[in-house]
This record gives C-alpha cells, structure tokens and sequence, in this order.
C-alpha cells in the first residue's frame, strides 16, 4: 500500500525493476522500465522532499520492419519521377483472384447491404444452422462470408491464403480472431467485475476516481457499437495465459507462413482491465498538471511539445501554489532536454521512476499537497495481477524477435489507451532498439491523436530507439461518444469525418517527414480510404522517398480493397493484409459484428463492385473464365 504522504522520486535515474518470477516455462519480465529496461519489478520507492498543494481549477477540457535505406540518391530521382499506379486497372488489381473469388465478392458485398439480413444475421445463422447441419453449415460459411473475410481455422489452413497473397507482394498481419460468445448480461458482469479493485468494491466512491475511468454497468459490454476489432473480457489470470499462448502460437505461424510478417495482439486479453483503467487515470491526471502548470507561465493552447516550462518559474510557481522542496533536484544532473526548461516528456520522466506497481498509482492531489495513491487499499493480489500482464507482454515480445515478427498492439477504448501505450512504449525502449519489431496504433479520429504521436516520435529521438506506428481511423467512435455523453465528460472524438481526414493527413505528414530526416521512423498507413493511400504516394514522391526503402507500409481488410492493395504491391510498395483465422463457429460472433457494423460501409464500397464487374465482364469477353492464378 502505498504512503498517502509519499513525495517525488529522487533525482538520480534508473530503470524500473521488476523481481517477478514467471509460471514455468515462462521468462522473466523485462517491460516496465520506464527508461531502459526492466530487469525487475519489485522495487522500493525512492521519497524525494517536494511536495505540493493547491486549489481547483485546472482540468483542461493513430507496421514495419526496419528496412535499409536506398543506396543512391538517383533511385529516389527515378522513383519521383516515374511513380504512377492506376487503381481502376482490374486486370493487374484481381489477377491474384480466379472467376469463383470474383464473384463471390460481388455477392458477399451485394448482401451486405441488405438491412434486413444484417439486422437478422444471427437469426439467421441459426437457422442455416439447424436446416443445413453443422458440417455443411460450415461448407456454406466457408463458401461464402467466412471464405471472403477469413483465412482459415488454425495455423496450417491458412498457410495457401497467406502464400498465394505473398507471391503477388502481399504480407500478412495476422490475427486470431476467436471471441467468446457471450450474452449481453455476462459481458456487463465481467466487466464489472474485472474493472472494480478491491478498495472500489469495500467503500463505492471513496476514492474520488474520475467517471470516465471507472466501470459502468450500462458500457460493459465492449463489443457494443465497435467497428471491426475483437472484445475480450477477463475471467482469471489462467484464461489470460490461454491467451498469451494463443498470441505466441500466431506469432510462430507468422513467422513459418509469411516474411517480415506481423503479428497483432491486444492488451486488455492479457490481464485485468482494472491495471489499464487505473493507469491511465494517473497519466491523464499528470499531464493534465503539466498543462495547469503551463497555463500559469502562459504556454496555454500550444502545441503539446511547445509547453516549455522555465525551471526557475516552476519552482516559484509551485511555491506559491504552497509547494515545498525543490523542484530543481527532480531535474539534475542533464536530465532536462533544453537546460532549464522543461517539457512534458521531462515531466513524465518523474513517472518513469515510480517503481513497485502500486507506487505507480499515484496523482498530484492539489488540496492535500501531496502525491497520493490512486486508491487507498491496493491488495498483494492485485499487485501479482498487474505484474502478470506486463510479464505475458514481455514473452510475447521476445518470441516476436526470435521468430522475425513484427508485433502490432491493438488501440482499444480512451479509458484504456493511455496505459497501452504507455506500456508499448515500454516495450519500444526494449526491443526497437536496432529496428522496429513493436508497432503502436494510433486512432485518428482522437482530438489528441496528433499529440500522442508528436510526443513519442520526439521520444524516440530524445532516446534512439526506432518509432513503429499504425495508423488508422478509429473502431470506438460511436461507443465513446454515447459513452462520453452518458457519463459526462469531453467527447474525445473529432467532431466530423472531415476533421478526421484533415487529423489522419496530418499525423501522416509528421511520421513522414521523421522519415525523411530519421531513417529509424516506420509507419503502417491502415487505411481503405484511396484519397488517403493517393496523399501518401504524393507526399512520398515530394520527399523522395522510394518504396524500396521499406520504411512505409500500407495495410488493408483480408477480402476488401484488393484494387488498392494488389496494384500498390506490384508497383513495389510493402503491402499488408489483416488476416484474421480461426474455426467457423468461433469465430462467426466477430463476422456477425462486422457484418452489422459496417453496412454502412459496405454500401458505400460501390467502386469495388464496379471493378469487380468490369474485371468479371473482361474475362468473360477475352475467354479468360477459367482463369487460374499462377503463384
């Protein structure tokens, strides 16, 4: 438990240690250093003399492998002047699809934009169930929805999708996409359950926790208006284990299926949500002080790196606001990127040095004057728990490296995503040191998308390590904003799609251009939108950057959008397709979400079926109906 008079670590820096020991088999934990590494995480937290107090009021309201660069200038020249892909030539687009993969698109598509089969899928479903039996139920499944989205039920059936795609310049980022076929009533109890801690559960509301960050019966179930991405929901430490093993076994297929593969995990199947919750309330509460701080000395409302606090003003500052100790020493000995200013990532290097999990919990209280737990009782268990989950990313790491996989961390809700990546830059710190093997994935369509991916690129030159990023839209928009509205906080979305466009351009131009200056960035570009793809190749060529160089990827639905990824691959582009497997009935919650979930887009996808059409109507007037692709 932790000191509710504790202080401010002291001055001197040094990895976080992490003395746990792992189930048999397992290795020991090296993720949670915030600095270098984590040889250990049992540790004894370090008091510094500064504490300080105050009054109310100051809330403020988006994959890879590393690559060699080119070897001449003049293969940047030619790749400028000669880049040229056309995305309406079906012949090259579809030569990776035989007659039958052709139309079973169309058709696939086709239904899908038929409301009344959406809305009725799993009525349906367990119709077709009971009518056809279960064998050929899943002939059926496989002839149709399951073979258009899905690769495969294990490791070995997959391996033909994998290849095929491969030969025609296609990778893979696989993904095990079994869910749990739970109901509505189980997922909200589970989820309560995992989110509360110990000392919720004893004394409701004693802990002063902010509302977004704490459980809610009415958005327990996850899996309510998400947009394509697989819900777990924790039961106990033995069925998290299930999962690591299940990520460890993708990782091995992905290294004996594709070359320079991904593949991609999600945190919250790895341990309790209630560590993430909690995590994340600290490091929100943290910057948000920062921000307060830079209000005071008049940085308010500039670009989150532009936030520089002059140490003398923060010392002063501080002491009006009834500090004592000094603020000096927690920034001695060059630890301070500018000499005498201090920046968000200096700030958040106090955190860094936070040791036992528990001494990790804690906020600036500005009534008390003091660094106080996030909770008043943090049990032995739970600590245990909250190791786990860093041990299991921990393996999953190193079995990424020994295999030659690339592993892509899943974003997942706000409430959550401020611990996932924090913990993933973790990881970075560990593992990129020599090239990219952990990818992050940023939600564009987050307000503050651009300054979390400003602030680890800036990271990651500060420290040297190489910066991975996927980038995407987002899967939670209409979750997080029914959920922001309910409970009562900031929306955290941007208001319209356009703003989104202009946030996902934006954080692309940044990745690029740190690129362009540092060969050591690399970025997936996760995206079916053919505006977005055409802005990538442009802002590309103006840099001179080539395909060859490998630095950026571009990443697409197995099943959709083969006339962007296809031709983008054969023009030399590293190309990437999500790949989920899995056995039929497994799996089919997650294509019945996705089924309702993106009508709307499968309406709209009315120029993919246009070129399938003129793809199917060229082959049948050139006698090419038989065709068979050669790989």
């Amino acid at each position: 438990m932790c000191s509710r008079t504790e202080c401010f670590p002291k001055s001197s820096r040094r990895s976080l240690s992490v003395l746990c020991t792992l189930p048999v088999g397992y290795r020991s934990l090296e993720l949670m250093s915030l600095r270098k590494t984590l040889p250990a995480f049992a540790f004894a937290t370090r008091d510094r003399s500064f504490v300080f107090s105050t009054h109310h009021g100051y809330q403020r309201s988006v994959q890879a492998l590393h690559s060699t660069k080119t070897n001449t200038q003049e293969e940047h020249v030619s790749f400028s002047n000669n880049i040229s892909i056309d995305f309406e030539q079906t012949k090259e687009a579809y030569k990776s699809k035989d007659t039958l993969e052709l139309l079973r698109s169309l058709v696939v598509f086709k239904l899908c934009t038929y409301d009344i089969l959406v809305d009725k899928n799993k009525e349906i479903i367990d119709l077709s169930r009971k009518l056809l039996g279960q064998k050929m139920f899943e002939q059926f499944m496989k002839m149709t929805f399951y073979g258009q989205f899905v690769a495969g039920e294990d490791h070995q059936s997959i391996r033909p999708v994998v290849q095929k795609n491969q030969a025609y310049g296609v990778g893979a980022v696989l993904d095990y996409s079994v869910e749990e076929d739970l109901s509505q009533e189980d997922a909200e109890r589970k989820e309560m359950e995992s989110c509360m801690s110990t000392s919720e559960k004893e004394s409701p509301g004693a802990d002063h926790r902010e509302k977004k960050f704490t459980a809610h019966r009415k958005f327990g179930d996850r899996r309510e208006g998400v947009t394509s991405a697989r819900t777990y929901f924790y039961a106990d430490e033995a069925k998290c284990d299930q999962h690591m093993e299940t990520f460890l076994k993708c990782i091995k297929a992905s290294g004996g299926s594709s070359e320079d593969g991904f593949s991609a995990i999600k945190m919250t199947a790895l341990g309790r949500p209630q560590f993430l919750l909690q995590f994340s309330e600290v490091l929100v509460k943290w910057r948000r002080f920062f921000s307060f701080l830079a209000a005071k000395q008049g940085k308010d409302g500039v670009e989150v790196l532009e936030q520089k606090l002059d140490l003398e003003q923060l010392q002063i500052c501080l002491a009006r606001l009834g500090a004592q100790g000094n603020i000096q020493s927690c920034f001695s000995d060059g630890r301070l990127h500018s000499s005498g200013m201090v920046d968000m990532l200096d700030w958040n290097s106090l955190i860094d040095e936070r040791t036992k999990i528990s001494n990790l919990l804690v906020v600036p209280n500005l009534q008390t004057g003091q660094l106080e737990p996030l909770l008043s009782k943090f049990t032995e268990e739970e600590e245990r728990q909250m190791k786990r989950m860093l041990q299991r990313l921990d393996v999953l790491a190193k079995h990424a490296v020994e295999n030659g996989v690339r592993l892509m961390v899943d974003a997942e809700q706000t409430y959550f995503q401020p611990a996932i990546s924090r913990l993933t830059v973790e990881m970075k710190r560990i593992f990129n040191t020599d090239k990219a093997v952990v990818f992050n994935t940023y939600q564009c369509y987050l307000k503050e998308a651009f300054d979390n991916v400003s602030m680890d690129v800036e990271l990651s030159r500060r420290e040297g390590w190489c910066f991975g990023a996927k980038l995407v839209r987002g899967a939670y928009m209409y979750q997080e904003r029914s959920r922001a509205a309910e409970i009562g906080y900031e929306d955290p979305i941007n208001p319209d799609y356009e703003c989104t466009n202009r946030m996902y351009h934006r954080c692309l131009d940044y990745v690029l251009e740190e690129i362009e200056q540092n060969k050591k960035a690399n970025v997936m570009v996760a995206s079916h939108n053919l505006d977005t793809v055409k802005h990538t190749l442009r802002r590309m060529n103006e840099m001179g950057l080539a395909p060859t160089d490998k630095k950026v990827y571009f990443g697409q639905l197995l099943g959709m959008c083969d006339q962007i990824s296809f031709p983008l691959a054969q023009a030399g582009f590293p190309v990437y397709k999500y790949v989920p497997y899995g056995p039929v009935n497994e799996v089919i919650p997650y294509l019945s979400r996705r089924a309702q979930e993106n009508r709307g887009f499968m309406k709209g996808v009315q120029m993919e079926r246009d070129l399938l059409w003129k793809e199917l109507m060229r082959r049948l007037a050139s006698g090419e109906v038989f065709y068979t692709p050669a790989f």
